[in-house]
């Protein structure tokens, strides 16, 4: 497992003072278009950790969608931003205090808000969701501890993307498949035989190429998570709590 303890922020954090979610809570009073479009990538991105709070207070399948896609319709169409208070901090903290907030209202009143019309997120692939929740909802755990490692695991898996991307890109997915295995394993180098098989590397060139590939990565997660928490000096707090969420499991 990545260490969750990565080192100094990375330069490119430290440059970005004004990340999606810290936009969003300087823009609480008042109408700000660029502000709402970030809450808008933030939902889209971490709809699943929703999803899953949202399988556990149900076991209707159909429910748990509507009061997922009823959630997002409602956060995304009201005042979200006049609510926000600098001391919340974290988007992970907010949404899921939000989704409470929803699921009490919604089973008090016992009806469903209106759903379809216009829908502000894309259509949400609950069928993918299901698939990545299938391990979370076959424990006894609670919708809060279900929430927090769906968001620790959809982190992750953005993060992974875009590293993968980047190689793609670079004309470097032969050394991304076979190098990215080592990301949480082996960091020696004694189980690279079969990469500098494959990709024709000694195994010093097949260590450095992985220890880069590491590197980059605790790069691509800082920056992901200062997207969605208030100030840089968050990120390793959070990188925290991602990591114990993932070893409650």
């Amino acid at each position: 497992m990545i260490s969750p303890n990565p080192g100094p922020v990375a330069q490119s954090v430290r440059r970005c003072a004004t990340t999606r979610w810290s936009l969003i809570i300087q823009a609480r009073h008042g109408e700000n278009v660029p502000a709402r479009a970030a809450l808008e990538e933030l939902c889209e991105a971490y709809w699943l950790p929703v999803y899953g709070f949202m399988r556990r207070q149900t076991r209707d399948l159909h429910q748990a969608q509507d009061l997922t896609q009823g959630f997002f319709a409602s956060l995304l169409s009201r005042d979200a931003l006049a609510d926000l208070h600098p001391n919340r901090g974290r988007f992970r903290s907010f949404l899921l205090a939000a989704a409470k907030h929803f699921v009490c209202n919604e089973f008090d009143k016992q009806s469903a808000i209106v759903r379809g019309g216009d829908v502000v997120l894309h259509s949400l692939d609950y069928e993918f969701g299901e698939r990545q929740l299938s391990q979370e909802l076959s424990r006894n755990e609670s919708a809060e501890t279900i929430f927090e490692r769906s968001w620790a695991i959809a982190m992750l898996d953005r993060v992974l993307k875009q590293l993968r991307d980047e190689y793609v890109d670079s004309d470097k997915a032969a050394l991304f498949e076979c190098l990215s295995p080592f990301l949480s394993g082996d960091q020696s180098g004694e189980g690279y035989a079969g990469v500098c098989e494959i990709l024709q590397l000694s195994p010093e060139a097949a260590r450095v190429a992985a220890h880069r590939m590491r590197k980059r990565y605790r790069q691509i997660l800082r920056e992901e998570i200062a997207h969605t928490i208030a100030t840089p000096q968050e990120v390793d707090d959070e990188i925290r709590h991602l990591f114990a969420a993932l070893q409650r499991g």
